[in-house]
Formats: structure tokens, C-alpha cells, sequence
């Protein structure tokens, strides 16, 4: 599959534009950008606008076959002489994000240029200078239009970050369904809420499951970590970096899987396993005939109908296994753990309480 850029990278390849276009009045089209492990990309410009005392470029983010929320954005730098000694200062321009909590790589109040993008940017500026003999003291405004809204599509909200997206990266590389960055989301959603003093969080696998959660608990937006499939990414993170307590929320399939062991949950990457919920069925009383049933099934939710019907509580024995699951992978951290099985319609048809309230 196509890899990608990150906005990082172009946020980069825009200013080492502009700043060349302030210094000499031309713009370098295509320009070409070192990343952090060696390679050198190069990148045509969208846009190109020379004006007193400024230089501004932009480059269209290309996610290749990553669903990547900024594919097809256009990254916008603008560059400014700042004064003598300044260094590098970094403005959030349209659509780029302003850091308000602590626990983000960036402390609040700053705009939401991630470290890695500012060490790049900070080195095409120092490559640039050094080309052309200027003093390398700039400002660089980073804009993405349309970020606001683009930014209500991620988790930023939830972290605190107001105004648009982040300028995110740290090889420069975007890697088609790596993950990564989903799952660095939820470490950060982790560190918010740890530096906020928040005692309680919630990993979801979907709304629906959130939205369960939410008519239980009066809790701050910052609690919810957007988990999705990754629940092995926020378990693994939580054990080094306890909260007190987790609600894990999710549809009745995701958490079979859970229960049987798997860390990600999406289709792609873990499937079913019927024989062993044909086990838990019968663990739960059910007749031979309906355990037999499972072991053949289509899907979970055939399965579930079929228990709901006859009485038999196979989410409860679901939940069990699922609430043992994460517990095995916290390990000895001071994590407790409930557990809330939904359907698709959104009501809890099992829950595992904290240790706290009198789990069996």
C-alpha cells in the first residue's frame, strides 16, 4: 500500500519554502526536506504568496492509503523576520490547534506543533540561513484551513487541544493502517487526564458503548480515550501509567474477542473463536442443542440472540472473561477494572463491577 506524508513533514517542506522565498524573493518548487531517518522527499507547492515582510507556502498533505483525516489539507507556512536572538518562534495559524492542559509533549498555551515537526522546521530554517547568510530568527505560523472542523473528527477536543488539528510526526512517514497514531492518541488521552488528577477513565470501543457509559458516570470529557479496537494499546500503557480506575465499554463480539485474549479487536486482526464461546455458553447452564448451536454460528450477535431468547446470560460469563483479560494484562498495577457489554442498541446486558463494589 501507498505510505504517506505526515503534517509534520509538510509543515516542514512549507517553511524551508518560505523562508528561502523571504531570504532570496523565488521559491524552491519542488522542495526537498531531510527527515529524521535520512530520506530526502520532495514536494511541489500549492501555494506560493510573497508579501512585505512575509513569505507563505503550502503543500497538499498527501496520506497515501492511510484514512488520515488531513489527507488532501493544505499545510500553510508563513514566515516572518522576528527579531535578533529570537531563534525559531511558533505561531498556530488557521486551523491548527493551541495546547490548554497539562501531560502533551507541549506545554499549554502553546500552539500544537508536536516536538519532532518543530526540531524539523527548526533545521530547514538553520539550513536555509546558513545558505543565504541570514540570522535563521524567525516566526513560523503553521495554518491548515478547514482544521477546526477537520480537528472535531479526532480526539484533540478530548485532550484539551482548542481550535484545530496538531502537527503531528515523528518519522515523517505516514504508514498505511500502522496504527500508530491512534494508539499514541490514547497515551496521550492517558497523560491528559493522569496530570489533571483524574482518578476515573473510560476506554470505549465505539459511541454506542460510550454513550452507555456516559448515562452511568457524570465524568469530564477528558476521561473518555477514545480506546476503539486498541485495547491493548491503552491496557499496556495504563500498566506503566496507572489510573485507579477503568471502565472498559464495548459491543458483545469486541469482547468475546477480549475475553479470548485478543489486544486488537478489529476484524482485520482478531476473529471469534466459536468453539470457545460455545464453552462459556455452556458455562453459563445452556443446553446441549444451543451449545452446539455456537460452535457453528456465523456471528457473535447470532449467538447472542440465541442465548437471550433462552435465558442463558452468556454476556455475563462474556463480560467475566473480558474483565480477567484486562486484569492479566495490567498485572500488578493499581488499576481497577469494570467491565459494561452492550449491544447495538446501546443497553448494558452485562457488567463486571470494580473490585471495589464486590466483583465475584
Amino acid at each position: 500500500m501507498r505510505r504517506g506524508w505526515t503534517t509534520g513533514t509538510c509543515a516542514t517542506a512549507a517553511a524551508k519554502a518560505a523562508y528561502q522565498a523571504l531570504l532570496t524573493g523565488t521559491f524552491p518548487d519542488p522542495v526537498e526536506v531531510t527527515l529524521p531517518k535520512g530520506e530526502r522527499p520532495a514536494f511541489a507547492l500549492a501555494l506560493e504568496e510573497l508579501g512585505q515582510g512575509f513569505a507563505r507556502a503550502g503543500i497538499v498533505k498527501d496520506a497515501g492509503d492511510d484514512p488520515d483525516v488531513t489527507h488532501g489539507a493544505t499545510v500553510i507556512a508563513s514566515v516572518r523576520i522576528a527579531p535578533a536572538g529570537s531563534g525559531v518562534l511558533f505561531r498556530a495559524g488557521e486551523g491548527v490547534g493551541t495546547v490548554t492542559r497539562a501531560g502533551l509533549p507541549i506545554p499549554p498555551g502553546e500552539p500544537a506543533i508536536n516536538p519532532v515537526p518543530r526540531d524539523m522546521i527548526r533545521g530547514v530554517i538553520a539550513e536555509v540561513a546558513a545558505l543565504f547568510g541570514a540570522s535563521g530568527d524567525v516566526e513560523v505560523e503553521i495554518s491548515i484551513p478547514g482544521g477546526e472542523a477537520l480537528a472535531q473528527r479526532t480526539m484533540n477536543p478530548r485532550l484539551g487541544i482548542l481550535g484545530g488539528l496538531s502537527v503531528l510526526g515523528t518519522t515523517g512517514i505516514v504508514r498505511p493502517f500502522s496504527c500508530a497514531a491512534w494508539i499514541a492518541s490514547i497515551h496521550r488521552g492517558v497523560d491528559v487526564a493522569r496530570a489533571a488528577g483524574q482518578l476515573h477513565v473510560v476506554g470505549a470501543t465505539g459511541s454506542t458503548s460510550e454513550d452507555a457509559v456516559k448515562a452511568r458516570y457524570d465524568l469530564p470529557e477528558m476521561a473518555y480515550l477514545d480506546m476503539g479496537d486498541f485495547a491493548g494499546g491503552l491496557l499496556k500503557y495504563l500498566r506503566a501509567h496507572p489510573v485507579p480506575r477503568l471502565t472498559l465499554a464495548g459491543g458483545f463480539a469486541k469482547f468475546v474477542k477480549l475475553a479470548q485474549g485478543a489486544l486488537d479487536l478489529h476484524s482485520a486482526r482478531s476473529q471469534v473463536d466459536f468453539a470457545a464461546l460455545a464453552l462459556l455458553l455452556e458455562r453459563a447452564g445452556a443446553p446441549a442443542e444451543i451449545v452446539a448451536e455456537a460452535a457453528g454460528a456465523n456471528t457473535a450477535k447470532e449467538v447472542l440472540d440465541r442465548a437471550e431468547a433462552a435465558g442463558i446470560d452468556v454476556a455475563a460469563e462474556v463480560a467475566r472473561g473480558a474483565q480477567a483479560a484486562a486484569r492479566a494484562v495490567l498485572r500488578d498495577a493499581p488499576v481497577d477494572v469494570e467491565v459494561l457489554v452492550v449491544d447495538r442498541a446501546g443497553a448494558v446486558v452485562a457488567h463486571r463491577p470494580f473490585d471495589a463494589e464486590g466483583a465475584a
